[in-house]
């Protein structure tokens, strides 16, 4: 038998209601999400992708009960959001884009307030123990306005998992965050996710889903475009880049029917955009060998996660 999955979404659709006095199409309110679909698998580390306004936050919204769905069910560890909240809501914590919390507490304080929340006694909370997991042992009692933005996303991790939830939501956990601290988080995420957790991240750093992510879920305009393990979906980019520095100047860019795009890079420089389905690199080659051309050296570039986020989307991360 296969695992049931951490999170089951099916045909979930959110309309927000019209602003009073609207008119025309505008008078039937926003359609946010569109009969989405999709499932969390247990124990992965799941993507969920889109540009801003796609409909990722208010699907998160309906899985933490801040927002009411219009149709469609979720199911979170097995439970229905709407039959059985409670359950629901235990299954899950939700590390928001925000800080949020007291700022004069203490990282231990801000901890044991919010098991108190779920109503775990005191011999059962885990507030020590997070501290340390997070690496803010060392900041127990500072008041939390004077903790850094990378020990603040640390302690919004530890304060979503003080009720020991399976499943770990973290919507854009690395927004203006240098990229040290960046790298930090990752090894959080990782390490919790080694330890049993299932993660879903929504992220606008595309590198950092393509490091993380087994699985991406690419949404746009509140429809599901993509779901797909994060290989496949890289592989899914077709245009592959040559770029090559010749022997010669170069007045203007060379023109052939196989290439998808030739730009000029400085007066000796080339980058050949071509569709790796219809050629490789060495027929690149090739052709510019053909037109004259001498190529001194030459490197190429992968297919990523963006180049397969902008066609999809049609924009950038």
């Amino acid at each position: 038998m296969s695992t049931p999955p951490a999170i089951r979404i099916e045909n979930l659709a959110k309309r927000y209601a019209a602003p009073k006095g609207a008119k025309g199409e505008d008078a039937e309110g926003k359609l946010a999400l569109n009969g989405v679909s999709f499932d969390v698998p247990e124990g992965s580390i799941f993507g969920l992708l889109g540009p801003n306004g796609a409909g990722k936050s208010t699907l998160i919204n309906i899985l933490a009960g801040i927002v009411n769905k219009t149709s469609g069910s979720a199911n979170i560890w097995g439970f229905d959001i709407d039959e059985q909240r409670r359950n629901a809501s235990r299954s899950i914590g939700i590390v928001p884009q925000e800080i949020v919390f007291d700022p004069f507490f203490t990282p231990y304080e801000v901890l044991e307030n919010q098991g108190g929340f779920y109503g775990i006694s005191g011999k059962d909370r885990r507030s020590e123990e997070l501290l340390a997991a997070v690496r803010l042992a060392d900041k127990r009692n500072a008041y939390a306005r004077t903790l850094s933005g990378g020990m603040k996303r640390r302690l919004l991790v530890a304060k979503a998992m003080v009720h020991s939830p399976p499943i770990l939501v973290l919507d854009e956990p690395t927004a203006g965050v240098d990229v040290e601290l960046r790298r930090q988080l990752w090894e959080l995420v990782k390490e919790m996710n080694q330890e049993g957790v299932t993660v879903v991240l929504t992220t606008h750093y595309l590198e950092e889903a393509e490091e993380l992510c087994d699985e991406i879920a690419i949404i746009n305009h509140g429809e599901l475009i993509a779901h797909k393990p994060t290989r496949e979906l890289v592989d899914m980019a077709r245009e592959k880049i040559v770029a090559v520095t010749l022997a010669e100047d170069l007045g203007q860019a060379p023109a052939h029917e196989a290439f998808s795009k030739v730009e000029l890079a400085g007066e000796r420089g080339l980058e050949v955009t071509y569709n790796k389905d219809q050629l490789n690199a060495g027929q690149v080659l090739a052709i510019l060998q053909e037109q004259g051309l001498t190529v001194e050296d030459v490197t190429t570039r992968e297919a990523d996660l963006e180049d397969v986020f902008v066609q999809l989307t049609g924009s950038g991360s």
